[in-house]
């Protein structure tokens, strides 16, 4: 069965450019333009992804994001023309599980859709065990093989693969992170996280100074890149 996209997309030649490709990556569609049409149709067509933009004509994308986050776990992707970080991590912090600057690469967006679409599959609450890539996870074992060997991991570290492992494929802040991990009094605690980062890395990564797992978003977070 196709899967359904959602675009709010305010440019017409950003929007026809969406059409365009998710019709020729055989992905059904629906379109608008602001953010009243786009709850109407959020919630009678009830779509498997949204891509959304941050500057709507009626309003700002991160109230979106906000209000569906309130009564859906649906993927959402941003798209927007603002560089600046501080937006950017706000629109995550809301809700939004990735994020894409213009100009963007279509074979990148696709990517990132596919990889939502897989994580939200994966999404299961009985699920026992992940397996991303080369990384296997059991939850109620708590062990953790890498290559076939288990992994000897700290507390934290554990946690914060395991945090990595459930939001695989996903943009996540700083301030996540730490929050789910460390706790509500560590949010600021940036030398923590790198300090973790850097060790998990060494135990996961091939090489630890060119990681193909734990991948740096330069100014927002970390994202986790495998196929889980």
């Amino acid at each position: 069965m196709k899967k359904l996209i959602q675009i709010i997309e305010d440019d017409v030649s950003v929007k026809k450019l969406l059409e365009i490709t998710f019709k020729e990556y055989d992905f059904n569609f629906i379109s608008s333009e602001n953010k009243k049409n786009a709850m109407m149709m959020f919630l009678s067509h009830n779509p498997d992804l949204i891509v959304v933009d941050l500057g709507l004509p009626d309003g700002d994308g991160k109230d979106f994001i906000k209000q569906i986050r309130e009564i859906s776990k649906i993927p959402i992707i941003v798209l927007t023309a603002r560089h600046d970080e501080k937006e950017i991590i706000k629109a995550l912090d809301f809700g939004a599980d990735d994020y894409m600057t213009k100009p963007f690469s279509v074979n990148e967006l696709i990517a990132r859709i596919k990889a939502n679409l897989r994580r939200k599959i994966n999404e299961e609450p009985s699920k026992d065990k992940l397996i991303c890539g080369q990384i296997e996870f059991d939850i109620v074992s708590r062990d953790i093989t890498f290559k076939g060997e288990k992994l000897k991991l700290t507390p934290i570290e554990y946690e914060l693969l395991k945090y990595f492992l459930l939001n695989a494929n996903k943009t996540l802040t700083h301030k996540q992170i730490l929050q789910e991990v460390w706790g509500t009094g560590y949010q600021n605690e940036m030398p923590y996280l790198r300090t973790y980062v850097n060790t998990l890395r060494k135990k996961i990564e091939e090489n630890s100074t060119r990681p193909t797992y734990i991948k740096t978003v330069s100014g927002v977070g970390y994202r986790f890149s495998a196929e889980c």
